[in-house]
């Protein structure tokens, strides 16, 4: 059963509390068979965060893990240690390739206090980090990195040691700027994907759409298709177009909020196709279309690396609020005169289909009703197909979890999901906050639901009618066992 811990303090201790979030210390990554004889330790060393730390504390430190990871291997040789835990910090470790380990020190969160004669005292809140959280952020930072460099392994293949560390250095030392360890909670283990609803008619005029664009376009290999940052059509595999998915809602599409257009998504209709306006533009690849020197330059990103291994030119083409993916392979020179006719093809037909998709949303809006505030909040995972909804998180990206409800409940959500993962059983675990809330957690057949409920006077099966009715407003067409 998970636990609730009490509500903010009261009075004027809470005044003089200082609190300071989880901070990251330190971030590295080693091979313990590159440097194995006595003098060689530093060879170990691959890529280490803060790089100004002495060179014999670099050593010490990566020393101490592998002596960690090596004496667990003791007591359990098949699942290596995932997590020590101190008073001041929590260790985190990953072995995403063989002997190949990424190490994340994280400071534990610090309350304040002044004592009596003025002093401060520090408080560890060594209970609040959760290993599932941190763990998932930390195997997130291995996806994104092979997403755009490839596995460790073909780094060493293409130039050795040397080529490998500039590869590690130049990504980490950009990425670990943009973690924001403070922000992270249980969407962070999921790593879901939203999907855009829509109607049967409006998704077939998508899947031609991409079907006419991939026969003009004869030279693409995979589509993705996302409106208003929530997926509708990929043509990746699940766990490519899940870390693609996290790049591009939380680093992409951020980077390129453009100016809200007067009514952009007002419906357009083209009475002549020849003579429609339209609002495509590159979010990769060539700013201006017209100067004969823009760069034809489009990132590059790694798929399928467990065995076809693909290297493909990422174009992110955008229209109003619907953004296609085109993938190309990359020994595929792109040139100028590719991207016009792109974006003569695309552009108009991409606006008049966001057009259409936003009108189709608006009347399916109109038709539900705008209904008041419910008395719960949930998030709902799909392991089968990642599908992820929260109408607790107002806004998710790296540097900001805008939650609607306070971080303690966050937390009750976190331990209700390790329970979860202890057993293979379907389950329910209800637990009473003492804020007046109730956490409800359901787990059945690869989909789990969390609901959190503000009913002051409820009891348990009060409690239990509510999810029930959630369930089948929500999720009418999905079994939850009861």
């Amino acid at each position: 059963m998970a636990a609730a811990t009490a509500g903010a303090g009261a009075g004027a201790w809470a005044a003089q509390e200082k609190q300071f979030p989880p901070a990251l210390l330190s971030f590295f990554i080693y091979n313990p068979r590159f440097g194995p004889r006595e003098g060689e330790e530093e060879n170990k060393i691959l890529f280490y965060h803060p790089n100004e730390v002495e060179k014999n504390e670099k050593i010490r430190n990566v020393g101490l893990c592998e002596a960690i990871v090596q004496f667990t291997r003791t007591f359990s040789p098949s699942k290596p240690a995932k997590s020590l835990h101190t008073q001041k910090n929590r260790q985190f470790f990953n072995e995403p390739e063989e002997n190949f380990w990424m190490v994340m020190v994280v400071r534990n969160p610090i309350i304040e206090k002044q004592s009596k004669d003025g002093k401060p005292i520090v408080e560890y809140q060594e209970e609040e980090l959760l290993d599932k959280v941190y763990s998932s952020v930390l195997q997130q930072c291995y996806s994104m990195y092979k997403l755009f460099n490839g596995t460790f392994l073909k780094a060493m293949e293409d130039g050795g040691v040397k080529l490998l560390k500039e590869r590690l250095e130049k990504f980490f030392h950009r990425y670990l700027q943009t973690l924001h360890l403070q922000s992270c909670d249980l969407l962070d283990i999921f790593g879901g994907i939203s999907f855009f609803p829509l109607d049967k008619m409006t998704y077939l005029k998508i899947q031609s759409f991409i079907n006419r664009m991939e026969e003009s376009l004869n030279i693409v290999k995979y589509t993705a298709f996302l409106y208003n940052d929530q997926l509708i059509w990929s043509g990746l595999e699940q766990d490519d177009m899940r870390i693609l998915y996290k790049y591009l809602t939380t680093s992409l599409f951020p980077r390129h909020i453009e100016p809200e257009l007067a009514g952009r998504d007002s419906p357009i209709r083209a009475e002549m196709p020849g003579n429609l306006q339209h609002y495509g533009r590159f979010l990769t690849g060539p700013l201006n279309l017209n100067d004969p020197e823009a760069k034809c330059r489009f990132p590059k990103i790694f798929v399928n690396t467990d065995d076809t291994y693909e290297e493909l030119h990422l174009i992110v083409y955008k229209a109003m609020s619907a953004a296609v993916c085109f993938m190309i392979d990359a020994s595929i020179q792109l040139t100028l005169d590719f991207c016009r006719r792109l974006d003569s093809i695309v552009g108009p037909q991409l606006t008049v289909l966001a057009s259409d998709i936003c009108e189709q949303f608006n009347i399916n809006k109109r038709m539900s009703g705008s209904e008041k505030e419910p008395q719960f909040k949930f998030i709902y995972f799909n392991h089968m197909n990642l599908a992820e909804k929260s109408t607790i998180h107002m806004r998710k990206t790296p540097s900001v979890s805008l939650t609607s409800v306070h971080p303690d409940l966050m937390k009750i959500l976190g331990d209700i999901n390790s329970d979860f993962t202890r057993v293979d059983e379907d389950e329910e675990i209800i637990v009473k906050a003492m804020s007046d809330y109730w956490v409800v957690g359901k787990k059945s057949d690869q989909r789990e639901l969390y609901v959190i409920l503000n009913q002051k006077n409820a009891n348990l099966i009060e409690v239990n009618e509510e999810v029930k009715k959630l369930c089948a407003t929500q999720f009418n067409n999905i079994f939850f066992l009861d």
